[in-house]
């Protein structure tokens, strides 16, 4: 079976769960996710007998993971229940049905908050998520 040229963001699906092995829920419907990790940092390494600036890799930056979703009482509920009171929680974006088309998984904790609202527009809110580990990749 070939494979596709590009796959739709229909079916991407946050879970959460306690425990590496454990069942992850779907903790509530999104409508965005942000960038999976950011470009390392690069480090200046130029000294004067160079003609053009080098560089080295450093750290990968990673800012806060923010998904966008939209407000109603019921899911913000169930998004502030599913907060850890202590450590980290396991999260996991499926893409695909069931996460057909592959899994990222890391380990961090969140916080929610409803976005500021406009005139003929919908209420959402935007889940932060901090992660503390690095985000990895599954084809299933």
């Amino acid at each position: 079976m070939p494979s596709a040229k590009a796959y739709s963001t229909i079916n991407t699906v946050l879970k959460t769960s306690t425990t590496s092995t454990g069942t992850f829920t779907k903790l509530c419907k999104i409508k965005s996710y942000p960038d999976l990790g950011g470009a390392p940092e690069n480090l200046e390494t130029t000294d004067l007998e160079d003609t053009f600036q080098t560089f080295t890799k450093g750290v990968q930056s990673m800012d806060s993971l923010e998904f966008t979703a939209n407000f109603n009482p019921t899911d913000y509920a169930a998004v502030v229940a599913a907060i850890p009171s202590t450590g980290d929680i396991y999260y996991k974006l499926e893409f695909g049905e069931n996460g057909s088309e592959g899994n990222f998984t890391w380990t961090g904790t969140h916080s929610v908050h409803v976005n500021g609202g406009d005139v003929n527009a919908v209420r959402e809110m935007t889940i932060s998520v901090i992660p503390s580990s690095a985000i990895t990749y599954s084809a299933t």
